[in-house]
């Protein structure tokens, strides 16, 4: 089994957060948002992973490219990385690694988390991931015929269609004859919104017979932004917590504070005077001082003090100092 993850670009709606650090590897409750993907899939498919490719932009730089290995390495398979020179939309980037489309595979895009508990149904050509949801008309959606099967993929529906919508997480029995439809895409330039997109090979496959199922999340985890990417932490922290995960770091120092669970806690965090939580991560080497936080993702080697935080978002390597509450700064800034 291979695991496909385009990653476009950097996350323009999550700056200043992403100007140093691609959106997929902000850390969620203490892991970036790309690696609990990658886990999470793992973890449903139930089976061995043999490789893990990622489609980044060429400008990533090596240390990037570096951790995606290792977040690879982590579930013992082998990391490929291929370039997207230009975002040319979601079938052009599988392409890019096309290489690696063969066989069972899953295509997941990087700026999704789920939380989800089904079987994977190996009689399908392809399984679509999809979430109930209540304005089906914001989203792409797939139909149903008569046997619970997916019919077609409808983006975007002014009337009802379907509430399951899609939530870019997808499987594919035999990867080659996705590719093989996304070729034709290419060769005969067939463009949607000025992009080759993934749908119309799906089209195709459906077009052939194949059969192509849903697979229902109970829970979908968006991470476009400063304000949902703070909602998101706290929903995977209430989810760890209930599966019973310990989040707090033995190495972390107090003195007179005070944790509200759920709450991540990384490696040698000071806490003194303070209240942290509920629904706070706090990465490694990070001192929280003389301060009130709540509801808020802070990230690594940063420095707070005398805050009184509640959904705010810090980068790595900052400085905090004051009276603010609603708070986006990004890396190696200083606010006092």
């Amino acid at each position: 089994m291979k695991i496909i993850v385009p990653m476009a670009g950097r996350g323009s709606r999550l700056r200043p957060h992403t100007l140093t650090v691609p959106k997929p590897l902000i850390p969620i409750a203490g892991k970036p948002i790309v690696q609990r993907l990658v886990e999470d899939i793992a973890k449903i498919l139930d089976q061995k992973i043999d490789e893990v490719a990622f489609i980044i932009k060429d400008d990533f730089g090596e240390e990037i490219e570096q951790k995606l290995n290792e977040i690879a390495d982590k579930l013992n398979a082998k990391g490929t990385i291929y370039y997207q020179d230009k975002p040319l939309g979601t079938g052009h980037a599988i392409m890019c690694a096309k290489e690696s489309l063969s066989g069972p595979c899953v295509i997941a895009y990087a700026d999704t988390l789920f939380k989800a508990d089904f079987n994977l149904d190996q009689s399908a050509d392809s399984v679509i991931w999809v979430k109930q949801v209540e304005n089906p008309e914001a989203y792409g959606v797939v139909q149903l015929d008569n046997n619970k099967n997916i019919s077609g993929l409808v983006e975007k529906p002014q009337e009802f269609v379907s509430d399951l919508a899609v939530i870019g997480i997808y499987y594919f029995k035999q990867g080659e004859v996705l590719k093989a439809e996304l070729q034709k895409v290419l060769d005969q330039n067939i463009i949607h919104g000025g992009e080759y997109q993934i749908n119309d090979g799906i089209k195709a496959m459906m077009a052939q017979g194949k059969k192509f199922v849903p697979g229902k999340v109970d829970e979908w985890m968006d991470c476009g932004n400063k304000n949902v990417t703070v909602e998101t932490n706290g929903r995977m922290l209430n989810f760890l917590q209930q599966d019973g995960e310990d989040l707090v770091s033995s190495s972390v120092k107090q003195e007179n504070s005070k944790i509200i669970q759920p709450c991540y806690i990384g490696e040698n965090v000071v806490l003194k005077n303070a209240t942290i939580g509920p629904n706070v991560s706090i990465g490694d080497e990070t001192v929280v001082e003389n301060s009130t936080v709540k509801n808020s993702l802070i990230q690594t080697h940063s420095t707070v003090k005398n805050a009184n935080l509640d959904n705010a978002m810090i980068g790595n390597h900052a400085k905090f100092n004051g009276e603010f509450t609603d708070v986006s700064i990004g890396d190696y800034s200083v606010l006092e």
